[in-house]
């Protein structure tokens, strides 16, 4: 379906019964990777919302940079899930989709049952990374230079793209993003919220997590570093459970689905008890 939210066309897949699950995913993918867990999640007896971002898959795509800040990209979720009348609900998150997953358990706590974040851990962790950790993260900055980057990503049929992140569907992702103006809207994401000063360190404060947290990270992951997802438990006043997949890349819904799917259930059901 297709919902009006904050002026904007948002796509969102609606489906199950049952408590509900607000899915959102990151860059640079659509609500498809969450295929396997909204299966799962509906089996097990719960209502599935999966919304495309502003920008990605079905979903408008504005042109200017500052559209895609992360407080428009938290209220088009708020917004949608008011619009399908659901007053609390389980977030689970990926990627950038972690990031906003974590901060609308920090502005809409009151709205949040439990929040599980995958591969990226609480924004004020992230942003007090180590040294290491920003140097897994020069494609931040590197995203920053319209143009080149969306020449350099989708250069020789997206050898680029292919070498640097693994994404087991890099085929479907370059049919998506053929059109350069579609993959500008992924990478404004990365311009409106990841101003090169912020690659220097530093540190992002925030009220902690009062919901009960799940953070789930892959020992393959190219780009994200452990210590930027355990350190979540700092900011988590709620009860925190930390989970780690070996042998998997950075998109694990897609490349384990049964293990992550398994993991989800098992938290969702201990918080609902």
């Amino acid at each position: 379906m297709r919902l009006d939210v904050n002026s904007i066309g948002i796509e969102v897949e609606d489906a199950g019964t049952g408590p509900a699950v607000l899915l959102i995913h990151g860059w640079p993918d659509t609500h498809l990777m969450w295929q396997h867990q909204t299966r799962a999640l509906q089996d097990a007896g719960y209502r599935t919302i999966a919304p495309d971002l502003r920008g990605f898959g079905g979903s408008d795509k504005p042109d200017a940079v500052d559209q895609y800040a992360l407080p428009f990209l938290v209220g088009d979720m708020l917004g949608v899930v008011d619009q399908l009348g659901v007053e609390s609900m389980h977030v689970i998150g990926h990627d950038w989709g972690a990031a906003i997953a974590w901060l609308i358990a920090t502005l809409a706590g009151d709205r949040v049952t439990s929040v599980s974040a995958l591969s990226v851990g609480h924004v004020s962790s992230f942003s007090r990374a180590s040294v290491a950790q920003r140097e897994k993260s020069w494609y931040m900055l590197a995203f920053q230079f319209v143009g080149v980057a969306e020449t350099f990503l989708q250069a020789d049929d997206w050898k680029n793209f292919r070498a640097v992140f693994h994404h087991p569907d890099a085929g479907e992702v370059a049919q998506r993003l053929a059109d350069p103006a579609a993959l500008t809207a992924t990478l404004n994401v990365y311009r409106a919220n990841v101003p090169p000063e912020s690659l220097l360190g530093g540190g992002l404060d925030l009220p902690p997590v009062a919901a009960p947290a799940l953070g789930i990270w892959s020992d393959q992951d190219p780009c994200l570093l452990e210590e930027q997802m355990t350190g979540s438990a700092a900011y988590v006043a709620g009860p925190w459970r930390y989970e780690r997949i070996d042998g998997v890349g950075h998109w694990m819904t897609l490349e384990a689905p049964e293990a992550v799917s398994g993991l989800l259930v098992d938290f969702l059901r201990g918080v609902d008890g």
